[in-house]
């Protein structure tokens, strides 16, 4: 695919943070530097500044599939404006984290926000992700703008929007990264966006505080590989894209997962002696190693511990 690479600096907007980003946050003076990726003629991924963006043109208007961190909104905004002079009307956030919402804020309060309604109760309350520090407590970014961004429309397992090559095609298939883990497909293009339930092939992030599980991720992600039929392209949460192929082999990854702390914990290891010695299989080439970071380690315990919490 074509890749074009556009630049957005602009002056640092100061002040807004939210615990839950701090993880994909980049230092508040950094220039904020949005790279486009064209994978169809009317369909672009926007990365940096958080999880990765989709931007949908439509015959009337633009669907944008996540906004990124504090900040980032107006990044966004600049860049879709030299991709089509079409108002945007849509926003669909696939879940509940700071850098996947936050950027709702700085859109026009006419765009209408869809969200899954287990997604909407948790940027209610904008909870801190399980397993990433805060330096203190949450900051609600919609209570502070008034709730400017909140979602306007929900869904509980499945919502289509528009038709024909404008079609939209929202599904929930269950608890993984959170409760509400949306999956947007784009039946005309082959194409779908996963958001942070499959972020990439690395040990995902399981958010029990947002009503995320780490027993039942890996039903999740083979429910929605045998649910979703015709796809050639996912859009990870913050990697490059995937395949069908990927998905299944990442919804077997994390049901090994499981399988092996439920093992362990059957045998009698305590949380830290599963996390200290458990490794990702050689089979899964590629993968993140889970001791590359301490941040890394961190959430390899932390997976541990909620599996282990989970299984009875």
């Amino acid at each position: 695919m074509k890749r074009l690479i556009l630049l957005a600096t602009l002056v640092t907007v100061g002040g807004l943070s939210l615990g839950v980003a701090a993880f994909q946050q980049p230092p508040a003076n950094a220039p904020k530097v949005v790279e486009v990726e064209k994978l169809r003629d009317n369909l672009y991924m926007l990365k940096g500044g958080g999880g990765n963006t989709a931007v949908f043109i439509r015959t009337d208007g633009i669907t944008v599939v996540d906004t990124k961190n504090p900040g980032w909104g107006q990044p966004i905004l600049d860049e879709i404006k030299k991709l089509s002079p079409k108002p945007i009307t849509q926003i669909i956030n696939t879940h509940t984290h700071g850098d996947h919402v936050s950027g709702n804020v700085e859109f026009p309060a006419t765009v209408e926000v869809i969200v899954q309604e287990n997604t909407k109760a948790n940027m209610m309350e904008m909870r801190g992700a399980t397993g990433i520090a805060q330096s203190g407590p949450p900051t609600n970014i919609f209570k502070q703008n008034n709730g400017r961004g909140m979602p306007t429309k929900t869904f509980k397992d499945d919502m289509k929007i528009g038709k024909g090559a404008d079609e939209i095609d929202l599904h929930y298939f269950g608890r993984g990264h959170t409760n509400g883990d949306a999956w947007v497909v784009f039946p005309a293009l082959r194409l779908v966006h996963a958001g942070d339930i499959f972020s990439g092939k690395n040990l995902p992030l399981l958010d029990a505080n947002n009503g995320g599980s780490g027993v039942q991720i890996g039903d999740t992600l083979a429910k929605a590989a045998k649910s979703l039929k015709n796809i050639d392209t996912i859009i990870t949460g913050h990697s490059t894209t995937m395949t069908m192929a990927d998905l299944n082999e990442y919804a077997e990854f994390n049901r090994e997962f499981m399988r092996d702390v439920q093992a362990a914990k059957k045998a009698g290891k305590t949380v830290d002696q599963i996390a200290a010695s458990w490794t990702i299989p050689a089979k899964y080439k590629g993968y993140t190693s889970t001791t590359a970071t301490p941040q890394q380690t961190a959430r390899l315990k932390a997976n541990v511990q909620i599996v282990y919490d989970e299984t009875k």
